[in-house]
């Protein structure tokens, strides 16, 4: 989600920039495009971060023997340290 973000955020800001030519008087539109496309490539690339940062886990199993029954017990229990979405 956030690549195509700052994507749409880098491509406003290219059309406000270089594309229209309105003389605002409160505000410079070229400097906001400019602003926009920053942004926008700083959204695109934290977005490729998390997503090619892949899922890491890790999975502990320790077996035991339970006293009462004699049997054989085996616990399993997973930590994943995955991206935040």
């Amino acid at each position: 989600m956030s690549i195509g973000t700052g994507a749409v955020l880098f491509v406003i800001g290219a059309i406000l920039a270089f594309a229209v030519h309105v003389s605002v008087g409160f505000i410079s539109l070229s400097t906001v495009g400019i602003i926009l496309m920053v942004a926008g490539v700083v959204v695109f690339v934290v977005g490729l971060v998390l997503a090619l940062r892949g899922r890491r886990s890790v999975t502990t199993s320790r077996t035991g023997v339970d006293a009462a029954s004699g049997e054989r017990v085996t616990r399993q229990t997973a930590d994943s340290d995955g991206p935040l979405v």
